[in-house]
């Protein structure tokens, strides 16, 4: 049995349906309100019989900050794979996100130690890698250090990644991956999804910076790889940066407005731009009470390009990344039909 948190964000649902396709028994942790519509959104871009695998899944209601609610879901688990987080830019949720990320890992690592699961696997990010300097590739080397700088989800993610070290320390087989900018099918109105919607609706500005991206089906592909029997005992207890290429938002937002046909963003955003903006932003948050799209954090860095290096996973497992445009001429394809509909 795999047990597996963050089944509805867009992620987790890729992997739901990677395992049900495979024949596992899966048991999908989510909380009583959460909405299953994502996961039927992905299952359906990418299955003829979408319905038949979700109802494969065992739903179960649980929160992962609780431990006693976990509890009675460990039985019979032989591996964890634990996809959920809470992400957010605004400092109002600063507490809130280090509570639910670094306790709710802290939680699964402990129960994982106590029922004696074989395998475990953290879906961390790459804000939880380290910076380099002159502009070289980040690789799994590179140690975070504390800075002022680093984002409040940097660093909740970072001390999530450290219980995962703890367990290790303890006994626990594990293995951690470091996905970049996950693109992929799911909710338009939220996450990277929303990429395709904001420049579908006519996105204006664009900024100098660029990171690593890669496909929410390759990290899927990545984890269930590393968790197979013939790969694990090369794979565990190591980490993974999961990133196809490095490539600037620019660029990305205009593979998007070609594959949408809709006009390209044309205006640079500047430092002093981005600034008005995030303050105006949160003046309008202020009147409104509804959380701004734009956050101080949001724009901080959007000029750099920081870039990762994604090529150990593939000097160890059978493992090919997708190009970003492939990734986006086949999610804008599902974005048209979705949209249409």
């Amino acid at each position: 049995m795999i047990l597996l948190t963050g089944g509805t964000g867009m992620l987790g649902a890729h992997v739901l349906l990677d395992l049900v396709k495979q024949g596992k028994k899966v048991r999908a942790l989510k909380r009583s309100s959460s909405n299953l519509s994502q996961v039927k959104q992905v299952f359906e871009a990418y299955s003829a019989n979408a319905e038949e695998l979700f109802r494969q899944i065992e739903w179960v209601d649980g929160d992962v900050t609780n431990l006693l609610s976990l509890k009675p879901y460990f039985a019979g688990v032989d591996t964890v794979i634990h996809t959920a987080a809470m992400v957010s830019f605004h400092s109002d949720d600063r507490e809130t996100m280090l509570f639910n990320n670094i306790e709710g890992t802290a939680n699964m690592v402990n129960l994982a130690l106590e029922f004696n699961v074989r395998k475990f696997c953290h879906v961390s990010s790459i804000a939880a890698v380290g910076r380099a300097e002159n502009g070289e590739s980040i690789t799994e080397k590179h140690q975070w250090i504390p800075d002022k700088k680093h984002s409040s989800y940097s660093e909740s993610k970072f001390f999530s990644e450290m219980e995962v070290w703890r367990g290790i320390e303890e006994g626990l087989d594990a293995v951690i991956v470091n996905p970049s900018v996950i693109l992929g099918v799911g909710n338009w109105k939220m996450g990277s999804p929303q990429y395709f919607s904001i420049v579908n609706d006519g996105l204006k500005f664009f900024t100098k910076g660029g990171t690593g991206y890669v496909d929410a089906r390759d990290v899927s592909n990545v984890i269930l790889l590393t968790l197979d029997e013939a790969n694990w005992e090369k794979t565990k207890n190591q980490r993974y940066i999961v990133s196809a290429e490095n490539v600037r938002h620019q660029d990305v937002f205009n593979y998007i407005a070609e594959e949408l046909n809709v006009q390209k963003p044309s205006i640079y955003a500047n430092s002093i731009m981005l600034s008005l903006a995030w303050r105006a932003a949160k003046l309008v948050e202020l009147i409104t009470r509804k959380k701004a799209a734009i956050t101080r954090e949001t724009v901080s860095g959007a000029d750099q390009f920081n870039q990762y290096c994604g090529k150990k996973i593939t000097e160890v497992v059978a493992f090919q990344y997708r190009t970003v445009e492939e990734s986006v001429r086949q999610i804008a394809s599902i974005f048209k039909q979705q949209s249409s509909v």
